[in-house]
């Protein structure tokens, strides 16, 4: 009985191991090919960037006073040179008219002065053609002479007393200015601090106080993001540059770094980085940029087209890949990268388009030499039938 146990034992062992030899255990995987496409060194900034307005001034009057006047609201477009906001200033407006009648007595009592200097000058003339042939005194002349002397020189100073009038009738209108408020160039006024009968405080030196009007420019923008030190070297104006914004989801701008910040930003308990700014292409009618949007920038270091390419996730230890032999067997290969980004790498030397490049690099079992079976690719029918 005992023989006959043992033999059924061996004839089922024997089964087990021709099997296993027959049929051995394979692994399914999913496989890719390298195709041919772009490929780009890229780096991106650090942190978030800011869209900017190509102009933008928090505009204060230089002393303070009374809101007499504001000639704009929130959201007005205004153009160069236009008022926006004046003082309370009827004392500046009566100083300017005082200096200007000082002005027009200067000038009434310089006219005066020289009229009696030319004849004073003339009646000098005169009398010494006289004295030279002794039909009038000597003396007559010489004091003739010193009166157009005198009238001359008082000529002069009524003409510095007008120099005086004019420079006075600048300050005045100076001090006038003042309490007046333009617009320094074309805008929207974006926030108005104040209202008529209000005071308006001048931002003293060191002390950050709220300005009068912000004005900003609504038709330019550029993008102001920071890039690691590390990365700051590679970059140079005129790179290109690709700019995403969270206002604007799935779309991106096409850009040009126009400057880069000659110092590096060492703020404390943050990583060292390089300001840099880029100048967006003209943008897509009805799309409206606004200040203060958040915006990522990705400038393209270098670029190759129509280049051999794998999925950046396939490599394995940044040098190999696997791929499947042609009797489906795993094979890990070296391969010679080129340029590469987050998403495709380059590859130089080691594939061709007619490799099987194992894509599910994470499955349990791959080994070299493992056998393998390949997973039919996924239709849309069974992919809308697994979600």
């Amino acid at each position: 009985m005992k023989r006959w146990i043992i033999l059924a034992l061996l004839i089922i062992g024997a089964a087990v191991v021709i099997g296993f030899i027959s049929n051995p255990d394979t692994i399914e995987v999913t496989v890719t090919s390298p195709e041919r496409g772009l490929v780009e060194n890229t780096v991106a900034n650090t942190r978030a960037g800011t869209v900017k307005a190509c102009q933008r001034s928090r505009l204060s009057l230089p002393i303070g006073g009374q809101i007499a006047q504001l000639a704009v609201k929130e959201g007005d477009n205004v153009s160069a040179g236009q008022l926006l906001m004046a003082l309370w200033n009827d004392d500046r407006k009566a100083r300017v008219a005082q200096t200007k009648a000082l002005l027009l007595t200067a000038e009434n009592e310089h006219e005066s002065a020289c009229i009696t200097a030319k004849s004073d000058l003339r009646e000098a003339n005169r009398l010494t053609r006289l004295a030279k042939e002794k039909l009038t005194s000597r003396e007559s002349a010489d004091l003739a002479s010193a009166r157009a002397d005198a009238s001359a020189a008082n000529c002069k100073a009524a003409n510095s007393r007008i120099t005086q009038a004019r420079s006075e009738l600048a300050l005045a209108e100076a001090l006038l200015a003042q309490t007046f408020l333009h617009a320094p160039f074309a805008g929207i006024v974006a926030e108005v601090t104040g209202e008529i009968g209000e005071y308006a405080t001048p931002s003293p030196p060191g002390v950050a106080t709220p300005p009068a009007i912000d004005l900003l420019t609504m038709d330019c923008h550029y993008i102001s993001a920071p890039i690691d030190e590390v990365d700051a070297a590679a970059i140079s104006p005129g790179m290109p540059a690709r700019v995403t914004l969270d206002a604007f989801r799935n779309r991106t701008f096409d850009a040009t770094v126009r400057r880069i910040s000659p110092y590096v930003l060492e703020l404390e308990k943050q990583a060292r980085t390089v300001e840099i700014e880029a100048e967006l292409a003209p943008l897509p009618e009805n799309t409206t940029l606004l200040a203060g949007y958040s915006a990522d920038i990705e400038i393209v270091l270098e670029a190759h087209e129509k280049t051999l390419r794998i999925p950046t996730e396939l490599l394995i230890d940044d040098d190999y890949v696997y791929l499947v032999t042609s009797d489906n067997l795993l094979e890990k290969r070296r391969v010679a990268r080129g340029l590469a980004n987050w998403r495709f790498t380059e590859i130089t030397e080691g594939l061709t388009e007619n490799d099987r490049l194992v894509v599910d690099i994470g499955s349990k079992g791959l080994e070299p030499g493992v056998k393998v079976s390949i997973a039919a690719p996924e239709t849309s029918d069974t992919k809308n039938a697994r979600e």
